[in-house]
Order: structure tokens, then C-alpha cells, then sequence
């Protein structure tokens, strides 16, 4: 895929949605931060009912420090992998409080030193609360960029490296929510909705899902010649 094509792309993402964000419910670095950790192999939906229990009870590092393990795992047990991520939250907050005053830092190394983040997290946390200019590279991400062309790559980390060269500087503050969001709603794993794809033909998978057939019922009637 030519540079052409990938700003092609980015530029047509843009136009369908010009102000892309998360899908997860925060109001604060740190209750972003919380929801990213709490989403690790979780959907949004999920993550969103249990903070919309958590965050009216504890929403700070104080607060959550205070609950303790057993209290936060009251609220998110809905969420797979609930203890552990319970036990990541707690030490994290307490991290929080001993190293930054209680701030999120916004830092890459200070982030990625905190239980249960890891680069992936941190780069959610610097693009969505900061406005770094860092894409985040999950599943959807990976799909999208690998079946498209627009930067193909055998892990998440070749395909962050590929991103980060390929997006034009100006989409790239952006890129990571159109990206996951087209592969979560239009570029999904197992059928492609390809038919109602705003970029199907810059995109370079061969295996395009077609359009359904107009059945008979659909079809105009022919007119009959005279």
C-alpha cells in the first residue's frame, strides 16, 4: 500500500468520524487509567457496568487504596479475571500515592512500572488523557492493519513500529480510536461487513465479503416489450 492510499484512508476515517475517543467511561486520567487496567480480555460493556458501580464509591487513588482487594473485587467480579485485576488496581493506586502525589504520570516508563500496565495500557492512557500521539495496538488494531495493507506486521509491536512510520503525522493523534473502532464495528474477525466499508477500495485484502444478492422479491420488474 502506497502513502498515498493510507492518507486516502485516514482522510475518509476522519470525515465519518472527526472526533473519535474511547469507548470506556472516565472522567479523569485516573479513572481512564483504572478502566484500561480493568479491560485487559474484557469488552467495554463490561468494563463500563462494573466502574459504573466502582467510581460513584472510589474514583481516586485514596479511596480505591481504602476499599482494599476484597472491596474492589465487590465491585468489578462481573469482569473476568476480577481478583487478579483487583489485586493490580490496589497496588497501582498505592504506587500513585508513594511515587506521584496521586497524579497519573505522564510518563511511559513511570506508567508502564505500575501493576498491571503494560505498554498497550500505557499507550491508551498517553493518547486518550494526554493527547500523545501513540497507538495502542490490540486486536482489532492488529486485524485492520494487517488485512488492509495499511501496516502489516507479524506482532503487535511490528505493527505499532509500522503505524507510528506510516500514519501521516497529522491523522496520528487520532488513529488509534478510528482504527479500533473499524475493526470493532466494520472490519470485524470472522465476516468483514466489506458492502458499507468507507475504505474498500483502498484496501488490499483479497477475500472481500460481497454484497448479498437481490432476491427476486427486490429485483424491479421487467417491463415487457410491445
Amino acid at each position: 500500500m502506497n502513502d498515498a492510499k493510507r492518507a486516502e484512508i485516514f482522510r475518509r476515517l476522519q470525515a465519518a468520524n472527526p472526533h473519535p475517543t474511547t469507548e470506556l467511561k472516565y472522567t479523569t486520567p485516573f479513572e481512564l487509567l483504572v478502566a484500561v487496567v480493568l479491560s485487559a480480555q474484557a469488552t467495554d460493556k463490561s468494563v463500563n457496568l462494573a466502574t459504573d458501580r466502582l467510581f460513584p464509591k472510589a474514583n481516586t487513588p485514596t479511596a480505591i487504596a481504602a476499599l482494599g482487594v476484597a472491596g474492589v473485587e465487590d465491585y468489578i467480579r462481573t469482569i473476568g479475571l476480577y481478583r487478579t485485576k483487583a489485586k493490580n488496581v490496589v497496588a497501582l493506586c498505592e504506587l500513585l500515592l508513594e511515587r506521584h502525589g496521586g497524579e497519573v504520570p505522564r510518563d511511559r516508563e513511570a506508567l508502564e512500572s505500575l501493576p498491571g500496565v503494560g505498554r498497550k495500557t500505557a499507550n491508551v492512557v498517553l493518547n486518550t488523557a494526554f493527547g500523545e500521539p501513540t497507538i495502542a495496538v490490540d486486536t482489532h488494531i492488529f486485524r485492520v492493519s494487517n488485512r488492509t495493507g495499511l501496516a502489516p506486521g507479524k506482532d503487535v509491536d511490528a505493527v505499532e513500529k509500522r503505524l507510528l512510520k506510516v500514519v501521516p503525522a497529522e491523522y496520528r493523534k487520532d488513529a488509534h480510536h478510528w482504527l479500533i473502532l473499524h475493526g470493532r464495528y466494520t472490519c470485524i474477525a470472522r465476516k468483514p461487513a466489506c458492502p458499507g466499508c468507507p475504505i474498500r477500495d483502498l484496501c488490499d485484502f483479497k477475500d472481500k465479503t460481497p454484497a448479498p444478492e437481490t432476491t427476486s422479491a427486490e429485483r424491479p420488474a421487467r417491463r415487457r416489450a410491445k
